[in-house]
């Protein structure tokens, strides 16, 4: 059975580009509400490998896309080197201790903490029917250690930044520990059954040049080195939000397989600034998509016309976000497939 989505990945361009959505498995859909209810917390339900199974592949039974992507999160690293991991009510994750009064060499690794995620997968795998590609992922190094120096999230990073500055070399071995933890994360990922990854770098716009070289490129390119040397034949997506006009630098240090575009690119103005055939993947703003209606059409439109010429994988430019209708998303699927 042709894997379409795992094809572009590996050069090849259709006449329908394969889609899936960021955080496709989520609050905007009922039966993962009902899920989460149930668990309490969503830590719980992110290692309970039959429930996180399940919310995995509940977009592919709704909408058929042509990937899943594994249900986590990118705080796992973190988590698994040894800072505990909570979600509050009404608030974002929070990360303790700090590492911004705290040594890095102060925290034991537990990397035990992984292993619910690995079944996960091996449960996913042996639901999904052969031509949808299953994909796994991690965050980014420099994403990660924003949240591990200032224990929470952040409006522009600016702790963490700072924090870079001052102390580069305690802010490198932050970095170094990432990276490590994330190629053994991500490769027994693959030995469980996905077929190509992502990194997630949500803050790279929030960079200078130097220090976006220095913090998004290196580190990113080190991980995908690493993999490639285990897993030679496993596309690597890189997701480096907010690059702008630093994504042609991004695309020739990291060596990905493949770029995320948000939504902020001009798709046209991405086709032709980065290397000739190297696939794509985005760009729909995911605030059209809630929006619904012409508005969508035409924003669904102008990215197939843009992309046309090269590998695309149709995606959001971030995460779909919970009060997009059903019924938009369903549009979404039928225009990019020419079902109207």
């Amino acid at each position: 059975m042709t894997k379409a989505l795992l094809n572009v990945l590996k050069g090849d361009k259709p006449a329908i580009p394969p889609m899936w959505l960021m955080r496709q498995a989520g609050r905007y859909l009922p039966e993962y509400r009902t899920l989460r209810a149930q668990k309490g917390g969503f830590l719980a339900l992110a290692t309970d490998p039959d429930a996180a199974a399940e919310v995995t592949v509940q977009p592919i039974r709704r909408f058929g896309f042509d990937g899943a992507i594994l249900f986590s999160d990118i705080l796992m690293v973190p988590w698994a080197l040894g800072q505990d991991l909570t979600f509050g009510p009404g608030e974002g994750p929070r990360l303790a201790p700090a590492l911004a009064t705290h040594p890095l060499d102060a925290l034991e690794r537990v990397g035990e903490r992984l292993d619910p995620v690995y079944q996960t997968v091996r449960r996913v795998k042996a639901l999904l029917a052969p031509e949808t590609t299953f994909l796994g992922f991690a965050g980014s190094p420099w994403t990660v250690a924003t949240y591990m120096v200032a224990g929470q999230g952040s409006r522009d990073q600016s702790e963490t930044r700072s924090f870079a500055y001052r102390d580069p070399a305690a802010f490198t071995a932050i970095v170094d520990a990432i990276v490590a933890m994330t190629v053994d994360y991500l490769s027994g990922q693959i030995a469980a059954g996905v077929e190509a990854v992502q990194l997630f770098d949500s803050w790279a716009g929030s960079l200078s040049p130097e220090q976006f070289e220095r913090w998004v490129i290196a580190p990113n390119a080190a991980i995908v080195r690493a993999l490639k040397a285990r897993h030679p034949d496993v596309p690597v997506i890189g997701f480096p939000k907010g690059a702008g006009g630093k994504l042609a630098a991004y695309a020739a240090g990291t060596a990905v397989d493949a770029i995320g575009l948000d939504e902020t690119v001009d798709p046209v103005w991405a086709d032709a600034i980065l290397p000739k055939g190297l696939p794509v993947q985005g760009n729909l703003d995911p605030l059209v998509l809630e929006a619904g209606g012409e508005s969508l059409a035409r924003s669904v439109d102008r990215v197939l016309a843009a992309f046309g010429d090269r590998p695309h994988i149709f995606n959001l430019g971030h995460g779909i976000g919970q009060h997009t209708p059903i019924a938009h998303v369903e549009q979404l699927v039928a225009r990019v497939r020419k079902e109207y």
